[in-house]
Formats: C-alpha cells, structure tokens, sequence
C-alpha cells in the first residue's frame, strides 16, 4: 500500500564526485560491483559509467565529520569521492581492505622513527669513516691544474678576509723571499710554489692547494728569531707536499654537506661555508701533523738549523693564547709530546744563519713600522 514500509531500506548511493581534472561537482550515483561504479545521477547502466575504482586501490582522504572522502590510486591525483551516507560508507569500507594502508599508526611511526635513526647513523658514520676515506683517496687523483684553480680560488677568499692586500715592503719582500727559496730549496719544492705575509694580527701560517704558503703578520711578531718563523714555514711546506690541504678541503667540504644534509640544509651554503674556513683553520689529523712535523725537522737538519726553536714559538702562543680562538692552535694542536720531539731533534748548528741580522729586522718589518 503506498506510504507503508514494504522492506528495508535501500541506502542513498548518492554521492559528491570531483574528477580531478576540473573543478566541478558532480552528482553521482554509486554502485558495488566487483568494482566501485561511478555514474553520473540516474544514469547507472554500464555505459554511462564516468568512472570505476577498484576496491584495493581505493583510500581514505582527509575529510570534515559527516563525510567519507575517498581517493583512487589509480585515478587522477586530485580525484574524490565524497559519501555523507553513513551505511553507504561502511558498505564500502567493508570492500575496501587497503582503506587506510597509508595512514601513519603507531606502528608506522615506529617504522619512520626508525629509518630516521637509521640514517642519521650512516650519516654520521659516513661523516667519521667515510669521508676521510675519501679524501684519503681522492686528493692525490686531483689533477695539479684543477688543484690550482682551488687554490686561486681560495686565494681571493683569504685574501678577502684579511683585507685584500699583503706586505710589501721592499727589504722585507726581499728577506721572505730568500727565506723561502732556502726553505724550498732544502724540500726538494720548485719555485711554482708561492708565498707571502698578510697584515694581521693573527698569530698564524698555513698552506693552500695549488702550492701557496702564507705566513700572518702576528705571528712574525711574536716570533725571536729566523729558526721559529723557518721550522713553521718549513711545517707548512710539509702540508703542501703531501696535499694536507687539498685532502682537508675535500673533508670539510663533504662533512659539511652531509651535516647539512642530516640538518636539513641541502642547500650547500654550509658546505662552502666550513670549506672555505678549513683553508685557514686546517685541523689536520693527527698522522698528517706528524708528517708535517717529520718533514720540517729533515728541511730544518738539511739547512744546517735546528726544529727546536719553531716548536717553542708554538709553544709560547698556545700556551698564552690557547683560549684565545683564532690562533695557531686552531690549525697546529701542540702537545708536550710534539714539543718533547722538537727537543730530542735538538742539534747544534751546522749551517749558516738563514737571514742576517740586517735581513731579519727588514723581514720584521715587512708590514710596516707598527706591529699589527
């Protein structure tokens, strides 16, 4: 009889669909098949069907109280399918057994948390075993013209922070430079190599890719005599030899891109940054130090001098200055052992004074008259 009940009641298969490609809402009617039938509203025969999802390739979408919201893997990204009848939902649901596959439960997190851990481990155990590994190996396949270009480029960077400009002075200039040519020439180094003294206050040398040495104005001042300035020079030397500078380039530079990396700074900024800093503050390892240390102990022996004077120059800075930050104990860590060496090395001198006296002062004073 009409207005009775005669059965149960059909659920509303009426549902809101967005076929991802326009922004349109479209009224659609749904039916469950082997395969969930996407009409548009009244027009449920097979050839009016807009689309068909498969069940397990169905999900849950993120959607207000009221609505199931679902999606199609394999429909367009933007695709939804939004069901506000509740019955119609669970009969779906039921069928859909990968429904929320891709939500993160606590097991999920786990599993995320985990890998995260996972990689961070590698990370830093690429950053302590890998890396320098790497630079091991890598620095002495760097072609010498790319290692110069390195180099010059580092050049301008330095140069740059110490204001762009070097000492000149006429008679200094011509001390360094017969310091140097007997401290290269002892090493078995050519004159490709290149050197100069830069106004500043740090108390400080080091070497950079290419064949460049400097020596900082600070520490000329602090130093008493040629044999400190030689044995720290000739250390430098030993760096540049074994290509100390271009291996800790290569290590900082890739340490500080995986930090990045682990930090979430993929950018490289850091990795220049700390790449560019390394230049002047090499940290050298502990093996590199020593044989740097070796090598200007035989240069020092072969011009006749002895290693002892530099080590205590070191010595004298570290131990006043050692907290003060940038000093030569950022790229020289001296210890008791390293100055106990120097002594045993200790010789009498056997060959003649490396500047005279005349060309020791000019050599003080290569900066200027004021100390710096």
């Amino acid at each position: 009889m009409p207005g009775q009940a005669t059965g149960t009641v059909e659920p509303d298969r009426s549902a809101v669909f967005f076929d991802g490609v326009s922004n349109r809402r479209r009224k659609v009617t749904l039916a469950l098949s082997d395969q969930l039938g996407i009409s548009e509203a009244g027009e449920v025969q097979e050839g009016r069907r807009i689309a068909r999802w498969a069940y397990p390739d169905i999900r849950r979408s993120d959607s207000p109280a009221g609505i199931l919201r679902l999606a199609c893997l394999s429909a367009p990204p933007l695709a939804r399918l939004e069901i506000r009848d509740p019955e119609l939902g669970s009969e779906i649901a039921a069928r859909c057994l990968r429904l929320d596959e891709h939500q993160t439960n606590g097991r999920g997190v786990a599993k995320i948390v985990g890998w995260s851990l996972a990689a961070a481990v590698s990370i830093v155990a690429v950053v302590l075993f890998g890396v320098p590994l790497a630079a091991d190996r890598l620095a002495p396949l760097v072609p010498e013209p790319l290692e110069r270009r390195i180099g010059d480029a580092a050049e301008v960077q330095v140069k740059a922070i110490f204001g762009g400009r070097v000492c000149d002075n006429p008679a200094g200039q011509a001390a360094f430079t017969k310091l140097m040519k007997r401290l290269r020439d002892a090493a078995g180094l050519d004159d490709t190599v290149k050197s100069a003294v830069l106004p500043t206050g740090v108390p400080n040398a080091f070497a950079l890719p290419g064949g460049k040495v400097y020596l900082l104005n600070g520490l000329l001042n602090k130093a008493e005599n040629v044999d400190e300035i030689a044995g720290v020079l000739a250390h430098e030397l030993g760096h540049l030899r074994h290509r100390d500078n271009m291996r800790g380039i290569i290590y900082n530079g890739g340490t500080s891109f995986l930090i990045g990396l682990l930090f979430g700074d993929v950018t490289g900024s850091s990795a220049v940054i700390f790449a560019s800093r390394s230049v002047v503050e090499a940290s050298y390892s502990r093996e590199a130090e020593t044989a740097a240390d070796t090598f200007a102990i035989d240069v020092m022996h072969a011009l006749g001098r002895s290693p002892k004077p530099a080590a205590e120059l070191m010595f004298r800075i570290t131990g006043k200055e050692g907290g003060s930050g940038f000093t030569i104990l950022a790229s020289h860590p001296l210890t008791e052992d390293r100055l106990a060496r120097m002594t045993n090395e200790d010789r009498p001198a056997s060959g003649p004074p490396l500047l005279t006296a005349e060309e020791w002062v000019a050599l003080k004073g290569i900066c200027g008259s004021g100390k710096i």
